[in-house]
């Protein structure tokens, strides 16, 4: 698979944006194995939903130690993360995604969606053709 020339002006490379993506796409069918400490799901999380599926993401979020699992590997080829991201896009085309989210509870699948969109938008907006 060719890649064009590009660059990230963020701290991950493009192979670990897509890597990312794709755990947290796997995520929201087969589960994550983190949550967020239960005062920020009953109180913030409620207030911010909203605002999380219809706007734009800010950059900054530091995700917590025990969200490991959804961190990138350290490296990521671009081949091997869109790939990886391809796949999972192609998951989410088959199967809804059913699972709880880490802060904001349970979603339907439509929400689920454009938090992937949101969460991609954010992400893919670090990667720039060089």
């Amino acid at each position: 698979m060719l890649l064009p020339r590009h660059a990230t002006v963020g701290n991950w490379s493009f192979g670990q944006i897509c890597e990312h993506l794709a755990k947290m796409m796997n995520g929201s069918i087969d589960g994550l194995d983190f949550q967020a400490p239960w005062f920020a799901r009953w109180f913030i999380a409620p207030l911010m939903k909203n605002s999380m599926l219809t706007k734009p993401m800010s950059p900054g979020f530091r995700l917590p130690p025990n969200a490991k699992p959804v961190l990138p590997s350290d490296p990521v080829s671009p081949e091997s993360g869109l790939q990886q991201l391809k796949a999972a896009v192609e998951r989410l085309q088959q199967e809804a995604p059913r699972a709880s989210h880490p802060f904001l509870g349970k979603l339907a699948s439509e929400e689920w969606m454009q938090l992937h969109l949101r969460h991609a938008e954010l992400h893919l907006s670090f990667f720039v053709a060089s």
